[in-house]
């Protein structure tokens, strides 16, 4: 009965976390209708970054909307990943879910000024600002995967690996489109700075998910 409720529990407090991140699509949505409709369509058509690369990039609230949706269902998606393929037990598991958003946060916002300083340093700040929206639009779509994902282990296939791996997948091909397409609009820039690009890859975009993988492993 004791396990019962605790699922009980838990489903509902990640209902709720789950309800706030839909309300921001629903705002973003309204607000910004023919701008989500570019969005939505993202990995089959270029229309979206080519229409918004050029103007009001990072500061737009339809992108801090689906930047606070990306984060909260990243932060669920984290949870269930530790949860299933890592064994982790936690007893608050809403707690560990706010640490994990926190830590985003504070990695994310690191992640950019860094790059900003980086842009700044090599006098490419623009540059940098267009690549930073590029990677961050593919991500803030990736979440509408962990979105479906994290409905599907919270009500329907419940510590499901095949719903894992099948959404990393998905996660994975689309973040990949992104960084294909980037790679190749900035092919002749990134070819005159081509080691510091390897370094990059390796100190900002590689290692802090081996560092995530070991410490959830552990």
């Amino acid at each position: 009965m004791e396990a019962t409720n605790r699922l009980v529990e838990n489903i509902d407090g990640i209902t709720v976390l789950l309800l706030i991140s839909l309300l921001m699509v629903a705002i973003a949505k309204d607000l910004f209708y023919n701008r989500f409709i570019s969005f939505i369509i993202l990995p089959f058509n270029n229309k979206y970054i080519s229409l918004y690369n050029k103007k009001d990039k990072l500061l737009n609230w339809f992108h801090i909307f689906f930047s606070f949706f990306q984060l909260l269902n990243f932060s669920i998606y984290i949870y269930f990943i530790s949860k299933i393929l890592f064994k982790t037990d936690t007893q608050n598991y809403f707690m560990s879910i706010v640490l994990i958003f926190g830590l985003l946060i504070v990695f994310l916002t690191t992640k950019i000024l860094l790059q900003l300083g980086g842009g700044l340093v090599f006098n490419n700040h623009k540059m940098i600002v267009e690549f930073i929206f590029r990677k961050l639009t593919y991500l803030n779509y990736s979440a509408i995967v962990m979105l479906i994902a994290n409905i599907c282990l919270s009500y329907i296939a419940q510590n499901s690996k095949i719903v894992v791996f099948i959404s990393l997948f998905l996660i994975a091909v689309i973040n990949m489109i992104g960084w294909i397409r980037l790679i190749k609009n900035y092919q002749i820039i990134i070819s005159g700075y081509f080691f510091y690009f390897i370094l990059y890859l390796c100190a900002l975009e590689i290692a802090p998910f081996v560092i995530i993988a070991n410490y959830l492993k552990d």
